[in-house]
């Protein structure tokens, strides 16, 4: 938002052109006048500055999510639901954040509710080290071609997300814990990590959970925002 003296700067600019051949002293004094007569001038100026600076940035997000759209959206070393969806919205998230917790019901309705709906699932580990475990054993379950989505639903509801339930959630869904240790995978699962968060700093993700969809990035818990643009989505491809 631009501060009052820039946008003061702005109007008197502007009028300065119409009023060459004034004194200084004459010309502050009918643009003082005019201000306190039409305060409202500010707010129109106001209000069309802060437009066109929103504008900017959606368009240079817009720019960004496009010279990053392969790595959103089409990592083979992600899990996807609904792979033949024609429509794709990726999810950076953590096991233990609470938004991700939270939002997480409503992101497996909207894989059972919308076949046309890719979701692309980023493990986006930032709360230390048993995220960090976590995240990495989710990999080992999509590398063997376990219930990724079963996985996913007990970790964000485990209380607490600690090495043993993992371990538990790991052999409940038919997976050895010991694979997520073995040396060849877990340096590519580390490699995987390192890559998804180059990708969210290069996005200015902050935190988790963050959606993309299209050119659009919706941070946080904002399940009727990605419904909107699922919509949006959807409209543009019919």
């Amino acid at each position: 938002m631009a501060s009052p003296r820039t946008l003061l700067t702005l109007i008197v600019a502007a009028m300065a052109l119409a009023a060459c051949g004034d004194n200084d002293q004459a010309f502050d004094n009918r643009v003082h006048a005019y201000l306190l007569s039409h305060p409202e001038v500010i707010q129109e100026v106001e209000a069309k500055l802060q437009a066109r600076q929103q504008a900017q940035a959606d368009a240079a997000a817009m720019a960004l999510i496009d010279s990053h759209r392969q790595a959103i959206e089409r990592d083979p070393r992600d899990f996807v639901a609904n792979p033949g969806g024609k429509i794709t919205l990726t999810e950076f998230y953590d096991y233990r954040c609470a938004h991700c917790i939270n939002i997480a019901p409503g992101v497996l309705s909207l894989i059972q509710a919308n076949p046309d709906l890719r979701v692309v699932f980023k493990e986006f580990p930032i709360f230390g080290d048993a995220s960090e475990r976590a995240a990495t054993a989710a990999l080992a379950v999509k590398q063997a071609g376990g219930d990724y989505l079963g996985v996913y639903h007990d970790f964000m509801n485990a209380r607490p997300l600690d090495e043993a339930a993992i371990e538990q959630i790991l052999k409940a869904h038919g997976v050895d814990p010991a694979v997520a240790d073995q040396p060849k995978f877990k340096d590519a699962a580390d490699q995987q990590l390192a890559d998804v968060r180059k990708l969210a700093i290069a996005l200015g993700i902050e935190g988790t959970p963050a959606f993309v969809i299209g050119d659009t990035l919706i941070p946080g818990e904002d399940l009727d925002g990605i419904k909107t643009a699922i919509e949006a989505q959807r409209a543009k491809k019919s």
